[in-house]
């Protein structure tokens, strides 16, 4: 067995294990930042729905594990060197996303592992091995889960604020509510496994591809693969359960203060958005989007519960994913192929 191929393996995991504790702690923002479930409690059903998201899409909604394949060319290429891109890119995406964690910055893996290959298929062959009209998901997920998620999360919370004034401008949130966030935290959970555990299952079983000299565009197909799956919904829920309070910190108290109405409001638009994007098979980042949601709904509350500061260090590090994880993906690919 290819040296490539076996450390595949572990590098997914460990790609994996991070989106637990960095990307999957967004969905139960809302719950925990409002006291409506304790941090342990809510990372325990985070966790389940995970899993249980990543079945369900493999089994009825698997469009969204398509979109990597689509965007490489790798066919004709040598399957070692091809496995090698794949792995720098992975190596990448973990690097990136532990800095980005360790300061508290809520980062997407989904768009940092589309960077990280982007750069990792330019280092093997060039522009050729890069179909530019993919990317149109790619830009059309990103404008669903920022853009959409800000709008949406901002009409959400216009409407959530009027059914608990009540016309009386007095704020009284319906004892609902409560329910109405567990009910969005186990949703959001699942469409967080949905899409990103999805990606990287469709990544293992693309490796087999390679092996037996298969383009990616060829598409994978994952009805048989239960393992990979299985391993991935796995790893994915031991890193929800093994971390997660900087990213809740950072979104829910530093960026914006969440109370019940805002943080129902960005949960039932992030739910929205993230559905339609499984649906349509696009690449949404649950980060992106609940984010953005979040920010939505406390702008439509009050600008002063905004906090700027934090805002614009997540911004900043959105911006310079792209760019720098496809910088790492082409660079430790070019170190690795002229060590072969």
């Amino acid at each position: 067995m290819p040296l490539p191929y076996l450390l595949l393996v572990p590098l997914v995991a460990g790609v994996l294990f991070v989106n637990g504790f960095t990307d999957a702690p967004n969905a139960i923002t809302s719950v925990v930042c409002t006291g409506a479930l304790r941090f342990r409690s809510a990372a325990l059903l985070a966790a389940a729905c995970n899993m249980a998201g990543l079945f369900f899409s493999w089994r009825f909604m698997p469009l969204v594990q398509n979109t990597i394949c689509e965007m490489l060319d790798l066919a004709g290429m040598n399957s070692i060197a091809a496995l090698t891109a794949v792995c720098a890119a992975m190596a990448a995406v973990v690097a990136f996303a532990v800095l980005a964690w360790a300061f508290g910055i809520p980062t997407s893996e989904s768009h940092a592992l589309i960077a990280a290959l982007t750069g990792a298929a330019l280092a093997l062959g060039g522009r050729r091995a890069v179909n530019p009209l993919a990317w149109a998901k790619v830009i059309w997920g990103l404008l669903l889960s920022s853009a959409g998620g800000l709008a949406a999360g901002f009409l959400g919370g216009k409407g959530v604020n009027r059914l608990a004034k009540r016309g009386t401008g007095e704020y009284r949130p319906p004892r609902s509510l409560k329910s109405l966030q567990l009910i969005c935290a186990a949703l959001l959970s699942a469409l967080h496994g949905a899409q990103d555990g999805l990606k990287f299952a469709a990544v293992l079983v693309m490796a087999d591809g390679l092996l037996m000299g298969k383009g990616l565009q060829e598409g994978v197909n994952l009805s048989q693969n239960a393992g990979p799956v299985l391993l991935c919904a796995a790893v994915m829920a031991a890193g929800t359960l093994a971390g997660g309070k900087r990213i809740i910190e950072a979104v829910g108290r530093k960026m914006v203060k969440l109370n019940t109405l805002s943080g129902t409001a960005s949960d039932l638009a992030a739910c929205l958005l993230l559905f339609a994007a499984t649906l349509w098979g696009l690449p949404a980042s649950t980060t992106h989007t609940k984010t953005c949601a979040v920010l939505g709904a406390g702008l439509s509350e009050d600008r002063e519960k905004v906090g700027f500061g934090m805002l614009f260090g997540i911004l900043f590090a959105w911006a310079v994913t792209f760019p720098v994880c496809g910088a790492l993906g082409y660079v430790i690919t070019g170190a690795l192929l002229r060590m072969m």
